[in-house]
């Protein structure tokens, strides 16, 4: 895989390429460094093969080691998938310059937990028990990408809006403080150009909607920039498909 050709300095602004093709185009060469974008799309839209990527382009063609947390599938159907694009991710885990953590077996702690002399929520406990695994995982292999997919899966264990937003506040604290560039993954709840904004995109500073669109007679695969902080983007939606190698964006072809 090739590194992207767009600089990662833009404008004195520090850059992340994803080195994923065409895709830095459309971000003005690359994900801000340090900060936390979410990657929303429905099912099928390639949210955990862009996330994958993203790590392997970093390890590959970046020499920046990766962490990423998977809070749904297990590790070896992961891995197993990855594989077909070329992507040996245990090897790179031999090497240590990846760590997978499989975080899905948090969600079926019981109800409370004793911890010394204190009993405390299993939701309380899940929060502090991921985000002390992932500090450790990247201070191991000092990681500079972070893949959380999805965070759905643990922010949904939390009644109402607002301690669902509570706990996605604490989880992006968590991760802003790492350093490490992250991309945090969502389902996309209702699609369409013309839709309501989740509170999760509120939150990140950095929104990527992937999308399966009915465009004239043809279903589409289409990619947009919501909003990128630090970043002049192009906010158009663009065409996108999924190759043997991995994600492809046509940053210069109209979908409308």
């Amino acid at each position: 895989m090739a590194a992207s050709s767009a600089s990662p300095e833009n404008n004195g602004n520090r850059r992340t390429p994803t080195g994923i093709p065409g895709l830095d185009k459309l971000l003005s060469g690359g994900l801000p460094k340090g900060r936390i974008i979410l990657l929303t799309g429905g099912p099928g839209t390639g949210k955990t093969i862009l996330s994958s990527q993203y790590l392997v382009n970093g390890i590959m063609d970046y020499d920046e080691n990766g962490v990423y947390v998977s809070l749904d599938e297990n590790k070896q159907h992961v891995f197993e998938e990855m594989v077909d694009f070329g992507w040996d991710l245990p090897e790179l885990e031999h090497q240590k310059r990846l760590i997978f953590l499989e975080a899905s077996p948090i969600r079926y702690l019981p109800a409370e937990i004793k911890v010394g002399r204190l009993t405390v929520g299993r939701k309380e406990f899940s929060m502090a028990t991921l985000v002390e695994m992932i500090k450790t995982s990247v201070k191991e292999i000092d990681a500079k990408r972070i893949v959380v997919d999805p965070v759905t899966t643990l922010v949904f264990q939390y009644d109402g809006v607002v301690n669902q937003r509570n706990a996605l506040v604490e989880l992006i604290e968590a991760l802003a403080d790492t350093g490490a560039t992250c991309i945090i993954t969502t389902e996309l709840r209702r699609p369409g150009f013309e839709r309501n904004v989740d509170y999760e995109e509120y939150l990140a500073h950095g929104v990527v909607l992937l999308q399966q669109l009915q465009v004239g007679k043809s279903l589409l695969r289409v990619i947009q920039i919501e909003k990128m902080r630090k970043t002049p983007v192009d906010n158009q939606p663009r065409p996108y498909r999924i190759t043997d190698s991995g994600i492809e964006v046509f940053p210069r072809e109209s979908v409308l």
